[in-house]
C-alpha cells in the first residue's frame, strides 16, 4: 500500500508540474508578441536585398519608442547589455540610439523578417549599417534565435511518457 501511494504521489507531482509549465509557456507566448503590427508579414527578404538592419525612426514619439525599447529588452529578449551604462553602445545616450540597437538585436534574433522590425511603427528596415566606432550592430547570422530549441520541447514530452508508463504500471498492480 505504501508503494502504491508513493507512485500515485509521484505521478500527481509530475502532472502538476507539467500543467504549470504548460500554462506559463502559454502566458509567455501571449505576452511576448507586440500589440500592433503595421507592416505585412513579408518574411525574410535579406537574401534578396543583401544585409539589412532594423533601426528606430527618428520621428517616432518618445513614449512609443520607450515602450518599444522596454518590450524589446524585456519580453522580446533582445540582448541590451551593450546599451547599458558603460557598454560599447551606450554613447550616444539617446533614446533613438538605444532603441535602434535593441530593435536590431531583436530583428536579427527573429529571422530578419519585416514583421520583426515594426515595434508599433517606431522602426524600419535599412540597408545602411548603423554600426559606429566600437559599437557593432548584429547582422544576419551573428545572433542566435530566442525561439525554444527542439531539446527543450522534447523534454516535457519525455516526462509525459514517464508519467503515463508509471500510471499504467500502477493500474496493472
Amino acid at each position: 500500500m505504501v508503494k502504491e501511494t508513493w507512485i500515485l504521489q509521484f505521478i500527481l507531482i509530475l502532472l502538476v508540474q507539467y500543467c504549470y509549465l504548460a500554462s506559463t509557456m502559454e502566458e509567455k507566448a501571449e505576452t511576448a508578441v507586440p500589440v500592433s503590427f503595421l507592416s505585412p508579414p513579408e518574411g525574410n527578404t535579406t537574401f534578396l536585398d543583401g544585409t539589412t538592419w532594423c533601426v528606430a525612426l527618428a520621428g517616432a514619439s518618445q513614449i512609443d519608442l520607450q515602450n518599444a525599447l522596454d518590450w524589446a529588452c524585456g519580453l522580446g529578449k533582445a540582448d541590451c547589455k551593450a546599451i547599458q551604462d558603460g557598454g560599447l553602445c551606450y554613447e550616444p545616450d539617446t533614446l533613438v540610439s538605444h532603441a535602434s540597437y535593441a530593435f536590431n538585436n531583436y530583428y536579427q534574433q527573429n529571422g530578419n523578417s519585416d514583421i520583426a522590425c515594426n515595434f508599433g511603427g517606431t522602426a524600419a528596415v535599412t540597408k545602411h549599417n548603423p554600426s559606429y566606432n566600437k559599437c557593432v550592430y548584429a547582422a544576419p547570422g551573428s545572433v542566435s534565435s530566442s525561439a525554444p530549441t527542439f531539446f527543450k520541447r522534447t523534454t516535457s514530452l519525455i516526462w509525459w511518457k514517464v508519467a503515463a508508463i508509471l500510471l499504467l504500471l500502477y493500474l496493472r498492480s
